[in-house]
């Protein structure tokens, strides 16, 4: 079998080859006892994410069901690998000196930084600037996207980070604490964000990171909550994938933007996985 090594990032992988060998991966990857981050964990998952960022016109919705059920049990386990890996970091980081100033020890660090700039351009030139209230809805262990946003972009907005899980919040909370100013703008709340109703009409931007609603039906009624209690004219960015990166994270279809303004659709092509939806509540 060709290694996807000596393909050339330039032209298209084919698709048989493309998917025979994110197949072949996700075995590896299934086989695994823990995918707590480790050299074996490290290596299996680099060269996942470097196959599926490669060029390709793979169209997700025509793959046959068995792949299809291999890439639902593939987001799962990217998932939960990327939950782990932010939790060891967040929790080293947050145990050092000044835990603020090392969130650059993370290891993706600078996807975070080209995905917030170009979420922030998006942003920009659809009109949402100086915002006064942001929620992030999971934000995790690692809250980089708001870190990043705040301390670069929006210097002066108040930013609400939703996740379910307090332990990731805790040492969340650890990081931005030890950062006086950023602290006083920035707070954690740990409730399940279908449990949230008035407070949601509070915030200009709304951003839903990629992996809240594992599958499209839950993202989908996701939408529709948000959707209901977020402010008429407020906006909704929420992170896709398109292609062959659809084997990392759910994908969101226009068709399942109902009752929302469509103002972008972006999908990058180096080495940033997520694309972004940028929606408007229209006003009644």
């Amino acid at each position: 079998m060709a290694s996807f090594q000596n393909i050339n990032i330039e032209t298209q992988i084919p698709e048989e080859i493309l998917i025979a060998q994110i197949m072949q991966l996700h075995e590896s990857i299934s086989k695994l006892e823990s995918l707590r981050p480790c050299k074996q964990v490290n290596s299996l998952f680099t060269r996942l994410v470097k196959l599926c960022t490669l060029p390709s016109s793979i169209d997700i919705e025509a793959l046959p069901q068995e792949v299809k059920e291999m890439r639902d049990s593939l987001i799962n386990l990217s998932g939960h690998a990327e939950g782990l890996l932010e939790f060891e970091f967040s929790t080293f980081i947050s145990l050092t000196p000044e835990p603020f100033k090392n969130v650059t020890l993370f290891p993706y660090y600078g996807n975070y930084v080209k995905l917030a700039h170009m979420e922030n351009k998006i942003l920009k030139e659809n009109g949402m600037v100086n915002a006064k209230k942001v929620a992030f809805v999971g934000s995790g262990p690692m809250p980089l996207t708001s870190i990043i946003m705040a301390t670069h972009h929006m210097e002066s907005t108040h930013f609400d980070n939703f996740d379910i899980d307090e332990k990731a919040n805790e040492v969340a909370r650890k990081i931005v604490a030890s950062d006086a100013a950023l602290e006083k703008r920035m707070k954690f709340v740990t409730q399940d964000i279908m449990e949230v109703r008035e407070r949601l009409g509070q915030y200009d931007c709304i951003f839903l990171a990629a992996l809240v609603g594992m599958n499209r039906e839950a993202k989908v009624k996701i939408l529709g909550h948000i959707r209901k209690y977020m402010k008429e004219g407020g906006i909704l960015l929420v992170r896709s994938a398109k292609g062959s990166r659809a084997f990392l994270y759910p994908i969101l279809e226009e068709p399942d933007m109902v009752n929302f303004e469509v103002l972008t659709i972006f999908h990058p092509t180096n080495d940033v996985i997520n694309s972004v939806v940028l929606l408007r509540k229209p006003k009644a």
